[in-house]
């Protein structure tokens, strides 16, 4: 089984920054993709970041030059630091990998992590 747990969400200022964390845990043997998403309220879920196992990143046009993500492999844990927020990044950001455990090749979500972005 994998889990995956997030933390660093939170109220922000406009202007302000937020690092997110997503550690994930359980019978993994590889993690693939590592990605970040994004829902806010009565929106559909939206690609924010992902990165690959060698490092390389990709970015929505919406948060270029201000979000930034990153991953430690021996730790199992992928981050988004989040710079320069603004009011429309507020929504529930949810963590995904693309891993291979016990039962074969999945992708698996979070929980979901609350970011709120006040004026």
């Amino acid at each position: 089984q994998v889990q995956l747990v997030e933390s660093g969400g939170g109220l922000v200022q406009a202007g302000g920054s937020l690092r997110l964390s997503c550690a994930a845990s359980g019978s993994i043997f590889t993690i693939n993709y590592m990605s970040w998403y994004r829902q806010a309220p009565g929106k559909q879920r939206d690609f924010v970041a992902s990165i690959s196992s060698g490092g390389r990143s990709n970015y929505a046009d919406s948060v270029k030059g201000r979000f930034t993500i990153s991953r430690d492999n021996a730790e199992r844990t992928v981050y988004l630091q989040m710079n320069s927020l603004k009011l429309e990044d507020t929504a529930v950001y949810y963590c995904l990998i693309n891993a291979r455990a016990v039962v074969g090749w999945n992708d698996y979500w979070g929980q979901g992590t609350q970011v709120t972005v006040s004026s």
